[in-house]
């Protein structure tokens, strides 16, 4: 690689205010998984979630520091604003996740049966875990678009937006998959059709901004991103109408919840699961599309 003349090394990466955002997610992230390891230990599916998401956000904020600090960023096939701004408003939603659910199942006030010693390393895990979200918070208020800035497209409103909807997404497939029994009528497959669409194209659109190769393709990306965010728009209004009709109707289903259905597997729970995160996927998409009006796509920052 041909010298440029400049510094080989990029203090700003570590002394901006983003730079000092992302050593303390390296912190409080290291403190985290390190403490839940070493004495606060976790367990079942929801401790394995919380771990994965602190060491792969660690691993992730470490390779962006070193790769900004060493202009190293400058040799990839990336977009690099698209992608750190993808990726903190990714890291804010698992960390924020992963803050409730490990003191939540984790935590308790008193010592007995797991011991003083673990109860006071899990408090402290949880308080880091909280610490974590805030760092990240502040990395993607930081960095979003400001009015005005010609900035990365998913540091826009709109684009964050994507990254919220895909998240949300993945909540609902997770409450399908509970024995939600969506197989049971044609207009409940149609509205897991619906979320399946919606996400795998919300993804490509995301994959393409951070990878930069929005220029190449023969159809005008801006364009096609809103007439898709309208297209999502309408067919979340087709779920959001009919998934509660086909769960919580007296004649399809049940409007309040069943008094033999077992805490944990209750596919009433699930639908119910479902049906706000529908409704809070179409406010995200309404706001995207409102949003989406007022911005400047720029392929490659």
């Amino acid at each position: 690689m041909e010298s440029t003349g400049g510094p080989y090394l990029n203090t700003a990466a570590v002394t901006s205010p983003v730079g000092i955002a992302r050593l303390l997610q390296m912190t409080f992230g290291c403190t985290t998984f390190s403490l839940v390891a070493h004495q606060g230990g976790f367990s079942a599916a929801y401790g394995t979630f919380c771990m994965f998401v602190w060491t792969f956000c660690f691993a992730i904020t470490v390779f962006i520091i070193t790769c900004e600090f060493t202009h190293l960023h400058s040799c990839l096939s990336l977009s690099w604003g698209n992608f750190t701004a993808a990726f903190a408003m990714l890291a804010t939603l698992m960390s924020v996740t992963a803050a409730v659910i490990y003191p939540l199942y984790f935590v308790q006030v008193g010592c007995y049966p797991i011991g003083c010693e673990v109860r006071d390393f899990r408090i402290a895990a949880s308080v880091f875990a909280g610490l974590l979200f805030v760092a990240y918070a502040a990395e993607v208020f930081l960095t979003r678009a400001k009015p005005g800035q010609v900035t990365s497209y998913m540091a826009t409103i709109s684009g964050l937006l994507k990254i919220v909807q895909a998240f949300v997404a993945c909540i609902i497939f997770g409450a399908l998959v509970n024995d939600s029994q969506y197989g049971k009528y044609v207009a409940t497959q149609w509205c897991v059709a619906v979320y399946s669409f919606c996400f795998v194209v919300t993804v490509v659109v995301v994959a393409f901004s951070v990878t930069g190769k929005t220029a190449l393709l023969w159809f005008p990306f801006e364009r096609s991103v809103v007439i898709y965010t309208f297209g999502a728009v309408l067919l979340y209004v087709s779920a959001a109408v009919i998934w509660p009709v086909f769960c919580f109707d007296n004649k399809y289903g049940s409007p309040q919840r069943p008094s033999l259905c077992a805490k944990g597997k209750c596919p009433w729970d699930s639908q119910l699961v479902i049906a706000i995160f529908t409704y809070v996927n179409l406010l995200l998409y309404v706001l995207d599309l409102a949003y989406s009006q007022r911005i400047r796509f720029v392929s490659h920052l």
